[in-house]
């Protein structure tokens, strides 16, 4: 069972890693002169940075949120998703994002989670 766990988060990684490249490519801007653009070892740590604060902050931020959540009637989560994002640009190093590129950013990491959600079973 663990076995299954540890796989299922190590392609979940890589899923959240090419999301990452994906979304810093489209909407980000790196700081001149930095090689870290074409580094492998900067978009697996994006994706592992980007499940950590998803595990970790944004329960904590959804919770905080819920008076903005039940208001707009959902609507508020893209925001929050968006915030999620951009901490997660904030901790990599030499990469920026605006505020519309991380809105951008999460709605492309949505629907990509939506198809491999669909696609990947969940794990008992």
């Amino acid at each position: 069972m663990i076995k299954k766990q540890f796989a299922t988060f190590l392609i979940r990684w890589l899923i959240s890693s090419v999301s990452m490249w994906i979304c810093i490519n489209l909407f980000a801007t790196f700081k001149e002169g930095s090689d870290i653009q074409h580094s492998f070892w900067m978009y697996a740590a994006a994706g592992l940075v980007f499940s950590l604060v998803n595990s970790f902050v944004k329960p904590l931020a959804t919770i905080f949120a819920l008076p903005a959540i039940f208001l707009t009637l959902g609507l508020f989560t893209i925001l929050v998703n968006a915030a999620m994002v951009g901490l997660t640009i904030w901790i990599i190093p030499d990469v920026y994002i605006s505020f519309w590129g991380a809105v951008g950013s999460c709605l492309v990491i949505s629907v990509i989670n939506f198809l491999v959600n669909l696609a990947m079973p969940d794990v008992k």
